[in-house]
């Protein structure tokens, strides 16, 4: 089941999302905050750009993190056809009968720019990796601090049997831009 934006207030009362935006910001900006079956979330001001400068392959078992140079700043420009990785603003916290999806936004989309987040799986917690492709043949900008996709809540009706906390996962309460790790 979908959740409202009523349960979803709620559940940031409760902490799971923080900081909360509780209407959705416009004004100006990319949205973000609340929406009708969602919460838009934001991207902060630091970012790693992939590069082509270091190994040849990318391997996800033995990631080279000179792959990536880092960026500070309001604005972040991805190259053409290339990709960034960045973290939300907010910090969340989800319950044992939550799982959130992630779609990025359509003023991005519309630019060619690409979102990725895996599901956000019941009692995961941190702030989230986003990976933000760029399929365009030109340079496309992202804007910190202002909205880059929408995550969904949904439901559950019983409690799950294996949570990500239960099962230690090793991306649990991450609180920067994380690269792929494999467990040892």
């Amino acid at each position: 089941m979908v959740k409202n934006d009523r349960w979803i207030k709620e559940m940031a009362e409760k902490g799971m999302i923080t900081p909360f935006a509780e209407n959705q910001v416009r004004e100006g900006a990319i949205s973000y905050g609340v929406s009708s079956y969602g919460y838009d979330m934001r991207i902060s001001d630091r970012f790693k750009i992939f590069s082509n400068s270091g190994s040849e392959v990318v391997d996800p078992k033995g990631f080279d993190p000179k792959s990536f140079t880092d960026f500070k700043g309001d604005v972040c420009v991805i190259p053409a056809n290339s990709f960034v990785l960045a973290a939300s603003v907010e910090y969340f916290k989800l319950p044992r009968d939550v799982i959130v999806i992630c779609l990025g936004k359509s003023t991005y989309a519309r630019c060619g720019v690409v979102v990725n987040v895996t599901p956000l799986e019941p009692e995961w917690e941190g702030h989230v990796t986003i990976e933000i492709s760029n399929t365009s043949p030109r340079p496309v900008k992202l804007y910190a601090n202002e909205g880059i996709a929408q995550i969904i809540f949904l439901g559950a009706d019983e409690l799950c049997i294996r949570s990500y906390a239960d099962k230690k996962g090793k991306y649990q309460a991450q609180k920067d831009i994380t690269l792929p790790k494999i467990d040892n």
